[in-house]
């Protein structure tokens, strides 16, 4: 992780996403914009949450860890997005891990910053409101969906959602390290059966698994098995 107080590329960021007017004057100074490389940790589950951070740019993945061990991801997800507002809301633990999928940036702020020149600021409280909100909606329709639609729609809208543009443009696939349980877990499916189902979309040509890996070959057959549908 790399840190910075950087004011023009703060407040760069602030205009760019239409939150300049979100943190009260007094905050301002006292955010920082954090850097975070594909696979790096923002905050574990189950440890003292201290920060607010807001994402925007990049994307992360949030799951949770049982007892056991075993994984579950619950989403994906990209600016602008917030890591830590129901743990500042409800003063406890942070529920869940969140990593970074792509290089990625926050912008952070302290709780105490957060609660001695935040919490009497409109603007602010309306923006976590909205957020908060969002986060229940999306789980909401992500429920209903893994409930609704075959196996084959679910993993071609997950892989379409985790496998990165290298080349920055829509159209010419992406790759990506796929963890097959993960990929379970998420959609709500056997690990067998996911990877017959992987299986026949690489008979069909819509993928290629090599090296850990899975690279989508054909994103436009691919979109089509998933009838359009992306995790968000």
């Amino acid at each position: 992780m790399m840190e910075s107080r950087h004011a023009e590329r703060l407040r760069h960021y602030l205009t760019r996403h239409r939150l300049e007017h979100v943190f009260p004057e007094p905050l301002l100074a006292r955010l920082s914009l954090m850097q975070f490389e594909r696979g790096e940790r923002i905050c574990e589950q189950g440890e003292p949450a201290g920060r607010l951070y807001v994402l925007v740019e990049g994307k992360i993945k949030v799951f949770t860890t049982s007892p056991e061990g075993r994984a579950l991801v619950l989403s994906f997800r990209e600016p602008v997005e917030i890591i830590g507002d129901v743990e500042f809301i409800g003063r406890r633990d942070l529920m869940n891990t969140v990593e970074a999928v792509s290089r990625s940036l926050a912008i952070g702020v302290d709780y105490r910053d957060l609660e001695a020149y935040g919490m009497n600021h409109a603007p602010l409280l309306q923006f976590l409101l909205e957020v908060i909100t969002h986060k229940f909606y999306t789980k909401s329709n992500a429920m209903s969906f893994n409930l609704m639609h075959p196996v084959e729609v679910r993993l071609a809208s997950y892989l379409l959602t985790v496998c990165q543009e290298e080349t920055g443009l829509p159209h010419q696939g992406g790759s990506a390290a796929v963890h097959l349980a993960d990929a379970a877990s998420y959609i709500g499916t056997s690990y067998r059966h996911l990877n017959r189902v992987l299986r026949q979309f690489i008979d069909e040509g819509l993928v290629e698994r090599a090296g850990g890996q899975i690279r989508v070959s054909d994103r436009a057959g691919l979109l089509a098995k998933a009838e359009h549908n992306i995790y968000e």
